[in-house]
């Protein structure tokens, strides 16, 4: 392991046992203390370039301040733009940020833009309420706009702050204002999450040591045979799996540990989104007496391993990873697509988590691979399985899930040798296997589609598929 790697590790670490301190503490001792904690690892990690949260965030402030009813695209483009301006900085001379500083603007440009979201949500329920003369549903609506001092202890609040994951204002809110907090397990929960981490710890340092990704920069690994190539990705996205399974479940149960985004099972909570239904936060019987409700901590899931491995679906596949960010993707960037279709949205989305991600054409290569994958999977979903047998369709899932495991391979190569001439290198020696598979799969799919017969079970299905895709 880098040394990078053992501080984000230690970081993570130290983020349980304080969790504990701060699960039973007073609003106040949440607020000032979590976002002490955050600035002197901020300070410790990041030196002199917390100068760019802070002017990212100031900015912001400005744009909640000057136009709180519009806020959410400037605040989108303002974020956006000085995230350009911050990989760029080594052409205007001024010193290279640390990877550590990398990390905290890529949370904190999530945070801002939802957060304008939010005060534009309040705004416009506030509107709504004086001129309907109604209380508006209240799931998910911040009480008020946030103050620039308030802002700034949501931004620097140490939970995910450097690796997630990425939670909503209101979900910080919720938890400084967290009613019954001893009655929230955190034990348990974390104990459960954690059992898979020793496993995951030992596979990665294995696996890497075997399969190193330098080796494939290197002329000698190009001189080995096709196959040896090929296979190569599988291991290299095995680690990549690891080690992200690693930092994100510690980061989970840094969250668990402070009871930091739990709700009431009955809040039906999704990741990164928070509650979806009303919910109530202290339930009483018909003696007055206090019921023990069910907790769950969905709202800062961000991995599940097994949908990862095993799903059999590349669309799916997006949907177990990071996600807490897919859904932040979902909400704020595929919602506003300027065409609202799967292969189309997904492309418009992949182009904006490809820029999040940074400007390594790696990452624009591997992520804009993703819409011809699900426009691949899509064609043949229509054009052959719905047309199988139960074991048709059974041997069917098992190709597709074995093809989409092999697509991840691919992509992972770019988005782990980040430049394009080492990325197309590395495709070109496996005579870009998946792109081919992939156009080739679609052509099929669609020339069986137009062969398919046109009865009303076709057209209504078509429509149902069409409905689902659009929401």
């Amino acid at each position: 392991m880098s040394p990078d790697e053992l501080t984000y590790l230690g970081i993570l670490i130290f983020s349980i046992p304080i969790g504990f301190l701060f699960k039973n503490a007073s609003p106040q001792a949440k607020q000032f203390g979590g976002t002490a904690v955050g600035v002197l690892l901020t300070l410790a990690t990041c030196h002199i370039h917390i100068i760019h949260s802070v002017i990212t965030i100031l900015g912001t402030w400005l744009i909640l301040k000057v136009s709180p009813r519009s806020c959410h695209f400037l605040a989108l483009g303002w974020t956006f733009t000085y995230l350009f301006f911050f990989r760029t900085v080594t052409y205007f001379e001024l010193p290279t940020p640390t990877p550590f500083t990398n990390a905290v603007q890529l949370l904190l440009t999530l945070k801002l833009v939802s957060l304008a979201n939010e005060v534009q949500e309040f705004c416009r329920l506030k509107k709504q309420d004086v001129t309907l003369f109604s209380k508006p549903s209240v799931i998910n609506v911040i009480p008020n706009i946030p103050s620039l001092v308030e802002i700034f202890f949501y931004s620097y609040c140490y939970i995910g702050l450097m690796t997630g994951p990425f939670f909503r204002y209101k979900t910080y809110y919720d938890w400084l204002h967290q009613v019954d907090s001893t009655s929230i397990p955190s034990w348990k929960p974390l104990v459960a999450r954690l059992k898979t981490t020793p496993v995951f710890g030992v596979l990665y340092l294995i696996v890497s040591s075997y399969f190193p990704l330098d080796y494939v920069k290197n002329d000698e690994f190009y001189d080995r045979g096709f196959l040896f190539r090929l296979f190569y990705m599988v291991p290299i996205f095995f680690v990549f799996r690891m080690r992200f399974y690693v930092a994100w479940i510690f980061a989970e149960c840094g969250c668990i540990a402070a009871a930091f985004g739990a709700y009431p099972v009955a809040a039906k909570s999704r990741p990164g989104g928070g509650p979806t239904v009303e919910y109530a936060p202290l339930e009483r019987n018909a003696e007055g007496m206090k019921v023990d409700l069910s907790y769950d901590y969905e709202t800062v899931k961000n991995i599940d391993c097994y949908g990862t491995d095993f799903c059999v679906k590349v669309k799916d596949g997006m949907r177990y990873w990071n996600m807490s960010v897919q859904w932040w993707l979902a909400q704020y960037i595929y919602k506003n697509s300027p065409v609202r279709n799967l292969v189309f949205g997904s492309a418009w989305t992949m182009l904006i988590s490809a820029y999040w991600h940074g400007i390594h054409p790696g990452y624009y290569l591997s992520f804009l691979t993703i819409p011809l994958c699900l426009a691949s999977e899509g064609a043949m979903e229509a054009g052959l399985r719905r047309h199988l047998s139960d074991s048709g369709k059974m041997l069917f899932d098992w190709v597709h899930w074995f093809l989409k495991m092999r697509a991840y391979d691919y992509m992972c190569m770019g988005f782990v040798l980040l430049t394009f001439s080492d990325t197309v290198r590395y495709w070109q020696s496996i005579y870009f296997s998946v792109h081919v598979l992939a156009v080739l799969l679609l052509i099929l799919g669609r020339v069986l589609v137009m062969k398919a017969p046109r009865g009303p079970k076709n057209v209504k299905e078509k429509e149902e598929a069409k409905k689902k895709s659009e929401n």
